[in-house]
Parts: C-alpha cells; sequence; structure tokens
C-alpha cells in the first residue's frame, strides 16, 4: 500500500463528490448497489450534514473513495449516525475502490486516525471488510443474508423450484393454485413505479400495523427517500417495482433493486388478509421474481440481512454481514475493552457462554 496516498478532504458541497464517484463505480466490475451513487448520494446533502471524504490515488489515478458523516466523535460509513435519516437501510455497504488488496482497511485506517475520530461506525458490512476494519470491537451484530445463485437453478432447467424440499414445492404451488395463475408485471415507467411503490407501501403499512408495529415507511422521511431513490435510478434500470395479481386480485408488490446481475430484494407489500389457509404471498411473488430474473440472465437474488423463513425457504446460500462499531486500541475505553477482553479469555469455559460477539479488533490498527 507504500504506493497509495490517502487524502481525507472535508466536502460540504457533494455534487462534485458525484461525478468522481460514477467516474470511478463505472470501473468496479462488482458494485454492490448499496455503494452506487444511485444510493449513496440520494439526498446525501440532507443526510451528511458533516461529510468527511476519503480519496485514495496510485500515480495520481483515483482508485478509492469513502464517504463518513462525523457525528459526536464518530465517522459513520456511508451514513449520517442518525437513527431517523438512516432509517433507509444499508447493507453490502463500504468503501468504493477498485479490489485493491489491503485498500479498503487503508481507507478505514485512515478514517480511524483523524483528529477528533473516536469510533467508526459500519453498518452492513461483509466480512472481508469487518477483519480490516482497525482498532477494538465496542460491539458486533451479525446478519445473515440468504440469497440464490441464479445459474444453479438455470443448470436446474430454469425452475427455481426445482432446488427447494419437497414441502417448500407443495406450498408454493398450492399458494398459485389458490391466487389462481397469478401473473408477474414490473412498472416500466416513472410514473408506474411511483404509483405501484405507494400501493407497497400501504400494503406494507396496514399488514405492519394490524401485529402492533409501525412499519418501514412510518417515518415521511422513508417514503421521501425512496421516491427520490426511485426517480435518480429508474432512468438508469436500477430498480424494480413488480406486481403479482391472481384471479383473486392483488398478491403482492416488490420493491428490487438491480445492478450488475445482482437483484437485492429490499422490501414488499402482501395481500396478507386474502391469503386465507393456503395462500402464500411471499413465497409466491419471490418464486416468481427469481424466475423473472433467471430469464434475464442475472446471477443473483440476493434477499438481503435477516434469516426470515421465506428466504430460507427459497435460499441455498447465505453471507453474513455485520454492524459493528469499534474504537481506538489505546483510548481509555479501548483498554477497558482489551482487559475485559483478556478475563474473558482466562475465565472458565462454562462462564464466557453467551457472551457478547466483541474482541479485540475485528483487523489490524
Amino acid at each position: 500500500m507504500r504506493e497509495v496516498e490517502i487524502v481525507v478532504s472535508q466536502h460540504h458541497g457533494l455534487e462534485g463528490l458525484g461525478t468522481l464517484w460514477r467516474e470511478l463505480e463505472a470501473q468496479v466490475p462488482q458494485l454492490s448497489f448499496f455503494r452506487s451513487w444511485s444510493w449513496v448520494g440520494c439526498l446525501a446533502e440532507e443526510r451528511f450534514p458533516d461529510p468527511v471524504v476519503l480519496q485514495a490515488h496510485r500515480g495520481g489515478v483515483l482508485v478509492g473513495l469513502a464517504l463518513f458523516n462525523r457525528r459526536r466523535g464518530r465517522l459513520c460509513l456511508g451514513e449520517s449516525g442518525d437513527g431517523l435519516l438512516d432509517a433507509p437501510f444499508v447493507e453490502h455497504n463500504g468503501p468504493l475502490t477498485l479490489g485493491t488488496a489491503g485498500l479498503d482497511g487503508a481507507l478505514l485506517r485512515a478514517a480511524a486516525a483523524m483528529r477528533g475520530t473516536r469510533r467508526l461506525v459500519l453498518s452492513g458490512i461483509p466480512a472481508a471488510l469487518l477483519a480490516e476494519t482497525p482498532g477494538i470491537a465496542l460491539r458486533v451484530q451479525e446478519r445473515l443474508a440468504p440469497y440464490v445463485r441464479l445459474d444453479e437453478v438455470r443448470a436446474a432447467g430454469g425452475d427455481p423450484l426445482a432446488l427447494l424440499s419437497a414441502n417448500a414445492r407443495y406450498q408454493i404451488r398450492r399458494s398459485a393454485r389458490h391466487y389462481g395463475r397469478p401473473v408477474l408485471r414490473r412498472a416500466e415507467t416513472e410514473a408506474e413505479a411511483l404509483a405501484m411503490l405507494e400501493e407497497l407501501i400501504a400494503r406494507h403499512q396496514r399488514s405492519w400495523q394490524a401485529r402492533g408495529k409501525p412499519g418501514a415507511f412510518a417515518d415521511p422521511f422513508q417514503r421521501r427517500f425512496h421516491a427520490a431513490l426511485l426517480r435518480r435510478a429508474m432512468p438508469r434500470d436500477e430498480i424494480d417495482l413488480l406486481r403479482v395479481e391472481g384471479d383473486r386480485g392483488c398478491v403482492g408488490l416488490l420493491y428490487n433493486f438491480r445492478l450488475r446481475g445482482r437483484i437485492s430484494a429490499y422490501q414488499s407489500g402482501l395481500d396478507i388478509e386474502g391469503a386465507g389457509p393456503h395462500g402464500k404471498p411471499g413465497l409466491t411473488c419471490h418464486a416468481m421474481a427469481i424466475a423473472r430474473a433467471v430469464a434475464a440472465s442475472e446471477t443473483v437474488y440476493d434477499f438481503l440481512g435477516g434469516a426470515d423463513r421465506y428466504k430460507l425457504t427459497l435460499a441455498q446460500h447465505a453471507e453474513p454481514l455485520f454492524w459493528a462499531e469499534t474504537v481506538r486500541r489505546h483510548s481509555l475505553l479501548g483498554l477497558a475493552l482489551r482487559l475485559r477482553n483478556l478475563a474473558h479469555r482466562h475465565a472458565p469455559a462454562q462462564s464466557s457462554r453467551g457472551s457478547s460477539p466483541s474482541g479485540e479488533g475485528p483487523g489490524p490498527d
């Protein structure tokens, strides 16, 4: 990494950053939608009130970017650090880099070394990035993200049900009979997509509020963010708003992201009331969306974080994602954590069961 120069700058106007970001992301072969400027730059001036931008150059050529927001001594990667503004959940998060070994870690170390930085907050990052994160883990939470490799479905004849258990196949086929030959339609215009998004939100909220929970779109900011995101990403063909309808009416709607062959199943609004004992609206809608992705030569159908039952039914693989907060090793809190971890390592095995998953550094300083 000696040939790479990392420059830390504080940008209070993010339009210029968007141009740099788009130029760099065009060169990244495997790009998460959550690392694209469509997502990162959506309402950026509002979501990043105190932004810190790290640029990595090799030989004068830009090879890496990372956008943080500073909040009360924390640097938050790709987030604001404000619960309301971060309600649009980020996953597969990380710096935007061309894949040079060690570059992601170098960017994180540069961020952690900045004056005034007491903690790094990293949400929805892969295991490889956690391993490169400097400092001591104050907290680490893990969520599995189940996914389907669509080439495996094509190898099995193109039928998503072919890879499932006999019980899952039976339930999905029975559900299709219940709804009466359901068909899937994708929004092809911005107006159609916005209308589907509104219907999805209404169904999602009704379902969650019936269970005594606020739902993902309870706050107006969520609705405003996703309407703005749709307008940004729809012209780039990065959004799939899908509606499944059968003889009994609407089965459900899916709100998916699509980039570089990867479908990310972000949110849904399902007809729970009309499901009855045999209707499985979630399984039905996602099975049809997977079949559509197979036919469109996509590569992965990613259910994102959360080991929900329907995800595990349809997916054959899973990747761990992590939500972590780290502190400097030589800070007072870092020293206390190291002493605690040292005590845990020397404690009898019985006393360590059930302890929280924090440890001395997820990675090097």
